[in-house]
């Protein structure tokens, strides 16, 4: 019965809390204003009681529906109540604003109710001099595990650990082991796996629960663990750490450090932040926006979109260049300057889709020098068959329109042409840019469209005037 009351309390919270979004996915309007006149009138009572069956991505979205001075006053007036563990659900902007506005001692009381990677999530966004101040009000075990994560360089699988963990000798029984996990409230909540460590804390193996439950219990660990072929570095990128998991399908893995000594443990769930984290960087960064946040104020928006314009203005000129050593041919066929995007545009387009293909590619390592020959081929085919259906269509068209048989014939050849080097270009480059340890989501894209945007004006000019003779 008690299990079924607390499944059945789990239900309704579950429906009370479901019941803040709307049909969009949106936070209703009704519920904000709710939570807007309470922190209007300083209603503690009622925000604890709206707020306190609320997950932590749920109150995550609830912050950053609210304006600035509104979320600050509702961190302010839950006070102790306040869950910490959204903060990791929210852009790294709100995050920043809300923890500034706090006091040290009232973050240093809110992180020690975390598990250490979600209190490491929130204390590397500080000045060190602030880390420290926070570290200091810690317990001593505690502040030791925060520092040891937070000396990891960013992005790293001991900056995503857990540090908290279970682990054991070889020479126990399954029952001792059992009696442990039952007895010892310092375990950390959820685990999946117990790890088999030697005096010197040296990873020798790890234990299923499922296994442990299947085992009677004077069975010894060491007979039954198994090796953890799967152990982590703990300076190994957090991208390969998550692409082990993906690759071996793993729910936790042990994190060593540089001796093979268990440090910690990276699960499921701080995996799957790291593969959306990084695959909204590459998509970021192939439209050249960097790590920009929807929360961002206007000046660092424009701030960090400047750098790749201005790239793309001096390629525009270069793409300009070419267009201007066949002025004359184009005073003397205006139809050229009607139809000199369409080529352009065709190509840049393709090449985009190349790109983006390659460039996801790379970052899954499905794309490697095993391989790329059979997809470099691939795409040579593709942008050749695709150059030929647009060269007879656009053919057609420009023939048609400019009732000139030469100038549909001229504009086919060049689309063939350039969309076949745009396929290349397309995938060569974001290949050579990662060859010279360039990130290809950053740079592809300006390199291709100028690729694209010089070969189309240069072969659609260059063919009208040998053909025309002008």
């Amino acid at each position: 019965m008690e299990g079924q009351n607390e499944q059945t309390t789990g239900a309704r919270a579950a429906e009370d809390s479901a019941d803040i979004y709307g049909e969009d996915g949106a936070i209703l309007s009704s519920f904000l204003a709710a939570i807007g006149a309470a922190i209007a009138d300083r209603d503690t009572l009622t925000l604890k009681r709206e707020v306190d069956d609320l997950h932590q991505s749920e109150l995550g979205d609830l912050l950053e529906a609210l304006h600035p001075e509104q979320r600050r006053a509702l961190v302010e007036l839950l006070g102790a109540d306040f869950d910490f563990s959204a903060l990791t659900e929210v852009d790294e902007a709100i995050r920043r604003d809300i923890v500034d506005s706090l006091p040290n001692a009232q973050i240093a009381q809110g992180v020690q109710d975390l598990d250490s990677d979600d209190a490491v999530y929130i204390l590397e966004d500080l000045e060190k001099e602030d880390q420290d101040e926070i570290l200091s009000q810690l317990p001593f075990t505690e502040r030791i595990r925060l520092r040891r994560s937070l000396d990891y360089p960013e992005e790293t699988a001991g900056r995503r650990m857990q540090t908290e963990f279970v682990a054991v000798p070889p020479f126990w029984t399954i029952g001792q082991t059992i009696d442990y996990m039952r007895e010892d409230n310092n375990l950390p909540d959820r685990f999946s796996q117990i790890f088999v460590i030697d005096p010197s804390f040296k990873l020798l193996g790890a234990i299923d629960l499922d296994q442990i439950l299947r085992t009677k219990r004077s069975i010894k660990v060491e007979e039954v663990m198994h090796e953890t072929r799967h152990a982590i570095p703990a300076t190994m990128d957090q991208e390969e750490a998550a692409r082990e998991f993906e690759q071996y399908d793993l729910l936790s893995a042990a994190v060593v450090d540089e001796n093979e000594r268990l440090v910690g443990v990276l699960t499921i769930d701080d995996v799957v932040d790291v593969i959306q984290q990084e695959a909204e960087e590459d998509l970021l960064r192939m439209g050249g926006v960097g790590d920009e946040e929807l929360s961002d104020s206007i000046l660092s928006t424009s701030r960090s979109r400047v750098p790749w314009l201005l790239v793309n203005l001096l390629t525009a000129f270069l793409a300009a260049s070419v267009i201007g050593l066949f002025d004359r041919t184009i005073e003397q066929i205006v139809a050229l300057a009607v139809l000199m995007p369409i080529v352009a545009g065709m190509g840049g387009n393709a090449g985009s889709q190349t790109m983006t293909v390659t460039v996801r590619a790379l970052a899954t390592r499905d794309l490697d020098i095993y391989n790329a020959g059979r997809i470099i081929r691939r795409e040579m085919g593709v942008g050749f068959i695709n150059g030929i259906i647009f060269a007879i269509l656009i053919g057609i068209v420009a023939a048609a329109w400019f009732r000139d048989p030469n100038l549909g014939g001229i504009i086919a050849a060049a689309m063939i042409i350039n969309m076949f080097v745009a396929a290349l270009a397309g995938i060569l480059i974001p290949l050579l840019l990662d060859r010279f340890k360039v990130d290809p989501a950053v740079a592809s894209a300006v390199f291709v469209t100028t690729v694209t945007d010089v070969v189309g004006f240069f072969a659609f000019l260059g063919l009208a005037t040998w053909w025309f003779g002008v």
